[in-house]
């Protein structure tokens, strides 16, 4: 599943993303898949659950889906 989501912000949290993206349905749940090493940042591990994620940028977490932020 491969979805978009438009910011209307400069940029938006990792861990706040995948809430807002509908991939997780707490912050908690966000913060666990993170910190487990399950999501990719534009192909690469992120296990910061703060990273600005901007327009452009892909986020994927492993068995759930990945979105594309515009």
């Amino acid at each position: 599943m491969q979805n978009e989501i438009k910011i209307t912000t400069e940029f938006i949290k990792l861990d706040a993303l995948l809430k807002f993206a509908s991939l997780v349905s707490s912050g908690g749940e966000a913060k666990a898949l993170i910190q487990e090493g399950l999501v990719r940042v534009n192909g690469e591990i992120c296990t910061m659950r703060g990273k600005k994620i901007r327009p452009g940028d892909m986020v994927e977490v492993s068995d759930i889906g990945e979105v594309r932020v515009i």
